[in-house]
C-alpha cells in the first residue's frame, strides 16, 4: 500500500461514514461494511487483512478479532473475494452471482442466488467439488439447451456440509459411505484408520475430514454407528444426523438449569399483575405436551376485552447464557411421529414455562379491546402471574361450542359462559379478516397412526374444526399487535415477512389464468383481496383446486426479517412472531423487544441491533427450513416402508404436480404420494407445459394436468431412495375430485 493511501484520513474509523451505527452497537467500534469497501476500491487492487488493519490504524487485539471476523462475514455475503493470494478483493462483475447450492442425486445442481433470481444450472463438473448446502460465488457461463442460465463455480465461500449419514460398504480394498441425504452424490471415501467398529451394511454418521475437490472425492471418517439398517427408529436418527439437528444438551447448560424447580419461585411474582382468578384457558390438541398460550375473552360495552397470556421464556432464557446460545442454535423445536427435539429442556419447555392447568406461571400478556366490527382499537403488553383454569382440547371445544355435546358442558360448566363469548368473538373477527383480505388455503393435514414395532397401522386426516380456527384467529391478532407495538417504540426487531408474487411468478400465473378464461385484478400490484375474489368466484368450479394450487405456488415462502415487508398472506403491513416462545426462537426475540420497552428502556440500548437481527433472521429460516426437511425425510421415509406390503395394488388419486418427467398423484384414501414416470404413459411423446401445469401428448392428445382424477398401480417402493413409483391404470374423465383428495392438495403456507 501506498504512504499516501496509509495517510488518506477518509479512511480512518472517526472519518467513518457510518461510525454512529457502528458506536451504537459496539463499545470500540471497526470500519464498517461500507467504509471498507470504499478503501478497497479506493485501493484499486487486492488487499491483506493486515494492509486494511493498517489503513484504519487497528492494533487492539480485540479489534484485530472484530475485523477478522467482518471480512469473513463479508467474503461470506458475497461482497468480498478472497483471493489464493491471501487478499480481500471486490466483487463489482455483474455476472458474478453468490448464493446456496442445491445438490442433485443424478451429480448436477443448481445455485439459488441470494438475490432472488433464477436459479442456475451446475453440470456435475461443477459441482465436482461442491456438496449440497454449500455457499458459492459463480460466473454465468451461458444458457443450457433447457434455457437455463448456467454457472461455472469461481469460489466457495462456505462448507455447511460437515457429516454425513449413509450405509458402510467394504468393496475391492475400498471403504466408503453411500449418502442418506439424495441430495449429494459423492460417495464418501473412508480411510482404514477411520472405520472403527463399523461393520458392512451399517448405518453411519461419517465425519467428513476433507471436503471434495476437483479432482477427487470427500474424505471422512466414522464417528458414530447408528445400527443396522431399517431397524425402528432408524429413520429418525438418520434424519437428525443428515441434517445436523442439535439434539444433545451441552454440559454447561445441564450445569446452569440446575438450580431450577418444578415451581416459580415468590419472588419471580413480585411486581408482576396478578392473572390468577381470571379464568384463563389452554386449547391445545390432545397429544400437545407444552402449553405456549392460554385465552380469556370478556364482553365489554363497546365490543370485548381479550387476554392472550403467553409463556414467560424470556425470564428464564437470559441474553448470552449456555441456555440462550443452545435456544438460538436450534431456534425451533423439531416435531417427528411421535417424537419431538424440544428447542429448550424438558424442565422449560414441559415445566415451568408451559402453562400447565392449577399452578402459577409467568406470563406476558397482550391485552386487546376489539370493536363490534372485529377491529382492535387498543392494545397493550404487561407482565403477569397466571394460573391455567383449565386444560381442554380442539375437539373438546368444538364438541361444546359447535355440537352441543351436553356431557362436555356438565363438566366444563364454569369455563363455559367464557368459551361462548370467544367464540361469539371469533365469529366477528372472522368477518373482518375475510374483509381484509388474509387469505386462506385450507389444508387436509394427516396424522400417522403407528401399531406394534412402530411400524405404520394407518395414515389418518386431521380435522381443522372452528377451536383451531379461534385459537388461530385471537394468536394472529396478538401477533399483529406485537408487531405494532415494536414498530411505534421504533425497537430493532425480528418481523415475519411474507412477499407478495415476484414479477416473473405474477406472469406465469397470469397467461396461465388468462388460458382459462380468467384474470386476476390489481395489475402489476396484486392484493390479497384480489387473490381471495378470484378464489370465491372459482370455488364452483371442477378445475377450482388447480387454480387454488397455481395461485399458492406463485407466492413466496415467509421468512424472518428485521425489514418491514409486511405479510402479504394475511394482508398485514407488520407481523411478528410472538405467541410460541417455547419452541421458536424469534418469539422469545419478540418478548426480549417487548419487555425492555416495558421497562422503559430506549431502542439505543437494546442489546441487538439492526445488523444482529438481519443475521438472526437469516440464522433461524434457515433452521426452520432444516427442521421442514428432517422431517419431511422422515415422514417419506415411513410411508414408503407403509407401501412396501401394497405393491401391485391399485388405487384411486389425483394429481397433485406435473413436471418435463412426469406427474405425482396422491391416493384419495391413504394420502401417500408417488410419481408416474412419463415413460409408462403410453405409446406417446408427452411434451410438459409449466404454464398451463401439463403434459400433452403430441399424437393422441392426451393431457395431463393437476387435479385429474386418475387409477393408479403400485409398481416400486424404494426405502433408500424415499420413493414410490406408480403405473397409470386408468385416468378418468368428467368426474369430479373426492373432498378428501382435492383438500389435500390445497397446501397452506405458514404463516
Amino acid at each position: 500500500m501506498t504512504s499516501k493511501s496509509k495517510k488518506d484520513a477518509t479512511f480512518s474509523t472517526k472519518k467513518d461514514p457510518y461510525r454512529q451505527r457502528e458506536a451504537e452497537k459496539y463499545e470500540q467500534p471497526i470500519a464498517s461494511r461500507e467504509h471498507i469497501l470504499q478503501l478497497l476500491g479506493h485501493s484499486g487492487k487486492p488487499l491483506r487483512r493486515t494492509e486494511i488493519a493498517e489503513a484504519f490504524s487497528i492494533d487492539d487485539e480485540d479489534q484485530l478479532e472484530a475485523l477478522r471476523r467482518r471480512l469473513r462475514a463479508m467474503e461470506r455475503d458475497g461482497q468480498l473475494l478472497f483471493n489464493r493470494s491471501q487478499q480481500y478483493c471486490l466483487v463489482n462483475n455483474k455476472d458474478l452471482i453468490v448464493g446456496r447450492v442445491l445438490g442433485h442425486s443424478d451429480g448436477f445442481g443448481f445455485l439459488k442466488p441470494d438475490d432472488g433470481s433464477d436459479d442456475l444450472f451446475l453440470s456435475p463438473r461443477e459441482m465436482n467439488p461442491l456438496l449440497h448446502n454449500d455457499r458459492a460465488m459463480v460466473r454465468i457461463v451461458g444458457i443450457d439447451r433447457k434455457g437455463r442460465r448456467e454457472g461455472a463455480v469461481v469460489e466457495i465461500l462456505e462448507r455447511n456440509t460437515h457429516q454425513i449419514v449413509g450405509r458402510l460398504y467394504k468393496e475391492d480394498g475400498f471403504t466408503y459411505v453411500v449418502p442418506e441425504q439424495k441430495n449429494i452424490a459423492q460417495t464418501v471415501l473412508i480411510h482404514q484408520d477411520g472405520v472403527g467398529k463399523a461393520k458392512q451394511g451399517q448405518i453411519v454418521v461419517a465425519e467428513i475430514v476433507e471436503q471434495p475437490t476437483k479432482q477427487r472425492q470427500p474424505i471422512g471418517r466414522i464417528i458414530e454407528v447408528l445400527g443396522d439398517h431399517l431397524a425402528p427408529g432408524m429413520e429418525i436418527e438418520m434424519a437428525i444426523r443428515s441434517h445436523e439437528l442439535p439434539h444433545l444438551w451441552p454440559e454447561e447448560l445441564l450445569e446452569e438449569i440446575k438450580p431450577l424447580t418444578a415451581e416459580v419461585p415468590e419472588s419471580a411474582k413480585a411486581d408482576r399483575t396478578d392473572l390468577r382468578k381470571t379464568p384463563l384457558v389452554t386449547i391445545d390438541g390432545e397429544d400437545a405436551r407444552d402449553f405456549d398460550d392460554a385465552v380469556f375473552c370478556q364482553k365489554t360495552p363497546k365490543g370485548w376485552k381479550l387476554l392472550v397470556a403467553i409463556a414467560d421464556v424470556s425470564h428464564y432464557v437470559r441474553i448470552n447464557t449456555a441456555l440462550d446460545k443452545e435456544a438460538q442454535k436450534r431456534s425451533t423445536s423439531v416435531y417427528f411421529p411421535e417424537q419431538v427435539i424440544p428447542m429448550l429442556p424438558e424442565i422449560l419447555s414441559n415445566g415451568l414455562c408451559s402453562l400447565n392447568p392449577e399452578v402459577d406461571r409467568l406470563c406476558m400478556v397482550c391485552e386487546l379491546f376489539i370493536d363490534q366490527e372485529g377491529q382492535v382499537t387498543k392494545s397493550r403488553f404487561f407482565e403477569a402471574v397466571m394460573r391455567s383454569h383449565a386444560r381442554l382440547t380442539y375437539t373438546e371445544v368444538a364438541k361444546i361450542l359447535v355440537d352441543g355435546d351436553k356431557d362436555l358442558i356438565a363438566k366444563h360448566k364454569l369455563t363455559l359462559p367464557h368459551l361462548k363469548q370467544l367464540y361469539d368473538l371469533y365469529k366477528v373477527m372472522r368477518v373482518s379478516r375475510e374483509q381484509r383480505g388474509a387469505m386462506d388455503f385450507d389444508t387436509q393435514e394427516t396424522r400417522i397412526i403407528f401399531g406394534a414395532d412402530r411400524k405404520i397401522e394407518k395414515i389418518v386426516p386431521t380435522v381443522r374444526n372452528d377451536a383451531h380456527k379461534l385459537i388461530e384467529e385471537f394468536m394472529i391478532t396478538a401477533n399483529m399487535a406485537a408487531a405494532k407495538f415494536l414498530n411505534a417504540k421504533k425497537m430493532p426487531k425480528l418481523l415475519r415477512v411474507h412477499d407478495g408474487p415476484s414479477a416473473d411468478k405474477l406472469m406465469n400465473l397470469k397467461t396461465f389464468l388468462g388460458e382459462l378464461g380468467l384474470s386476476l385484478d390489481g395489475g402489476d400490484k396484486p392484493t390479497p383481496l384480489d387473490y381471495m375474489f378470484l378464489i370465491e368466484s372459482v370455488k364452483d368450479r371442477a378445475d377450482s383446486h388447480l387454480i387454488q394450487t397455481v395461485l399458492l405456488r406463485s407466492m413466496s415462502q415467509a421468512v424472518y426479517s428485521p425489514e418491514l415487508k409486511g405479510h402479504f398472506g394475511l394482508a398485514l403491513d407488520a407481523y411478528a412472531h410472538f405467541t410460541s416462545p417455547i419452541r421458536r426462537y424469534p418469539d422469545l426475540l419478540v418478548h426480549r423487544a417487548i419487555r425492555h420497552c416495558l421497562q422503559g428502556n430506549k431502542p439505543e440500548t437494546f442489546v441487538y441491533g439492526f445488523p444482529d437481527m438481519i443475521t438472526l433472521g437469516e440464522l433461524c429460516s434457515a433452521n426452520e427450513r432444516r427442521a421442514d426437511d428432517a422431517t419431511r425425510d422422515v415422514v417419506s421415509w415411513l410411508k414408503c416402508e407403509y407401501m412396501m406390503d401394497k405393491i401391485g395394488e391399485v388405487f384411486p388419486g389425483i394429481i397433485s404436480a406435473v413436471t418435463s418427467f412426469g406427474f405425482f398423484v396422491e391416493l384419495a384414501e391413504i394420502y401417500v404420494e408417488g410419481l408416474v414416470h412419463i415413460s409408462n404413459l403410453g405409446q406417446d411423446y408427452y411434451h410438459f407445459d409449466p404454464t398451463s401445469h401439463q403434459l400433452k401428448g403430441e399424437r393422441t392428445g392426451s393431457k395431463f394436468r393437476i387435479g385429474d382424477n386418475v387409477m393408479v398401480k403400485v409398481s416400486r417402493v424404494s426405502l433408500d431412495d424415499k420413493k414410490i413409483d406408480f403405473d397409470l391404470v386408468l385416468k378418468k374423465t368428467g368426474a369430479k375430485k373426492t373432498e378428501a383428495a382435492g383438500k389435500s392438495i390445497r397446501k397452506r403456507r405458514k404463516k
